[in-house]
């Protein structure tokens, strides 16, 4: 490990390369100030929106609504949008109750349908999360009915789908409880082949229910591409999942818990803060090349792994070195500004 200066983080990064990457950049979309600020200034740097506006109930009843705004810059310049269908707060039993109905799944098609005639989407993506295993096959249904039915409108389907490094459950209870209710449900390979290309979510290595770590590590993202890859999946339908945002962990407390280790996703600008307003060193994980933090706030240690525009070029490489569609970033709005400037330098967006 190295330790290096603030101003190393803060300043664009030069890259050389010998010759540019094409591809294709989706960014979620949310409805805050700085996700529309962020969409606005870099529109000539993304290829497909995708707003989190929709949600759909356990009767196939979809509800929401998009930014007028948003449609018509994304119009204006060439930008396409597919905007993501969410089970609210990732329910697994809303989940299984919809997937298991013929009915409900019937009229959430036709409601995607009748939605995207009336904004003139180009599609849908769904972020149908919390998926158990034992729900693999009617999810998979599902999603083919789904996109057979989209693909006669000229109409897209893609799903953000979890990470996965292996078909096992892996070594300790928790590699379990992620395997039984939030990866075994995904069939990447009837998936992909079905819809236009799959989201890979290639982040949340580490989250506030882990030790600190990488949010997404880049050892373990070329893990996760090369299992989907060993697994069927297409390269040109692999779509990669990259986050812009960092995590803090720190000591915290309530009633129920008591004191407990806890880890929140922050934005850039937070992270700059909390350097400076701790003297923090910046320390740099070669193994998983990405810049992490720790300081001392009164005898208690607290940690960041920050995602920044070092942490997002060998990210990027892995799409030249497995020809990768392109990318998938969540979320507008929390991204380091360096990031635009090794994106704009490694990819260009197909349009």
């Amino acid at each position: 490990m190295k330790k290096i200066i603030l101003s190393q983080l803060l300043f664009p990064l030069a890259l050389n390369l010998a010759a540019q990457v094409t591809s294709e950049n989706l960014f979620y979309l949310v409805n805050t100030p700085e996700s529309f600020e962020s969409f606005s200034r870099h529109l000539n740097q993304i290829s497909i929106v995708g707003p989190q506006s929709f949600q759909i109930s356990k009767s196939g009843v979809i509800t929401g609504s998009l930014d007028q705004r948003v449609l018509d810059l994304a119009k204006e310049h060439k930008i396409k949008v597919m905007p993501l269908i969410v089970n609210k707060g990732f329910t697994a039993d809303l989940l299984h109750t919809l997937l298991s109905n013929s009915t409900a799944r019937k009229r959430s098609v036709k409601t995607m349908i009748s939605i995207a005639k009336k904004y003139k989407l180009d599609g849908w993506q769904f972020d149908l999360e919390g998926l158990n295993m034992n729900d693999r096959n009617h999810y998979t249904s599902y999603f083919k009915e789904t996109a057979a039915a989209l693909h006669q409108e000229g109409l897209q389907l893609s799903a953000a789908v979890v990470h996965s490094v292996e078909n096992d459950p892996g070594p300790t209870a928790y590699h379990r409880f992620l395997y039984e209710h939030w990866r075994a449900g995904y069939d990447y390979k009837e998936i992909a082949a079905a819809g236009d290309f799959i989201s890979i979510m290639a982040y949340d290595q580490h989250t506030r229910r882990t030790p600190p770590g990488p949010v997404a590590g880049a050892d373990w993202v070329e893990r996760v591409v090369q299992y989907l890859i060993h697994e069927g999946v297409a390269p040109e339908k692999i779509s990669l999942g990259i986050p812009d945002y960092s995590l803090h962990w720190y000591a915290d407390y309530n009633k129920e818990k008591g004191g407990f280790y806890n880890g929140q996703q922050i934005g850039y600008h937070e992270v700059a803060f909390l350097l400076e307003k701790y003297k923090a060193p910046l320390l740099w994980d070669e193994k998983a090349k990405c810049h992490y933090t720790i300081w001392d706030n009164d005898g208690v240690y607290e940690y960041m792994y920050i995602e920044d525009g070092a942490s997002l070029k060998p990210k990027l490489d892995l799409l030249k070195k497995y020809n990768l569609r392109g990318i998938s970033v969540w979320v507008l709005g929390r991204e380091d500004p360096g990031f635009w400037t090794v994106l704009k330098k490694q990819t260009t967006a197909t349009k």
